[in-house]
């Protein structure tokens, strides 16, 4: 898998990521897919809903956010392609937790981000369809 995003794209994901820090912050990414081809058009950060406590390592959205941005979408011309999250002071690896809740066939961008705030790493992932595993796919900056 291949997904292709703009610098100023992910420029903007490293600045809503920074601001969420010390907690986790994130959102859909929009766009197009062409055989093993993600075209990322667009971001929709999503407020992060889990436990004010537990913010720090974990994200959630309600599925309200999740139906509003399927409209926002198609209004747009583009589709659900995926979500991006941040890992405060950690990898950019998928979790266990966020492979327990992540959609096979949809594209995962992590952005580890460190104090200052810093993002520092930024991977692209996608689970298989077993549901064992995060497999990485390779990300172009454009």
């Amino acid at each position: 898998m291949k997904v292709y995003l703009a610098a100023s794209i992910q420029a903007e994901i490293f600045e809503q990521m920074n601001g969420t820090y010390p907690n986790e912050g994130g959102g859909f990414l929009l766009g197009t897919q062409e055989n093993d081809a993600i075209h990322i058009a667009g971001i929709i950060q999503v407020e992060n809903t889990f436990a004010a406590e537990e913010q720090f390592h974990r994200y959630a959205m309600t599925p309200l956010d999740w139906a509003r941005l399927e409209d926002e979408a198609d209004e747009r011309g583009l589709t659900l392609v995926g979500y991006y999250h941040s890992h405060p002071d950690s990898p950019a690896v998928p979790s266990i937790y966020d492979r327990d809740h992540a959609l096979p066939n949809f594209t995962y961008i992590i952005t580890s981000v460190h104090s200052g705030p810093k993002s520092v790493e930024q991977r692209v992932w996608q689970l298989r369809a077993d549901r064992s595993q995060f497999d990485e796919g390779e990300l172009i900056i454009t």
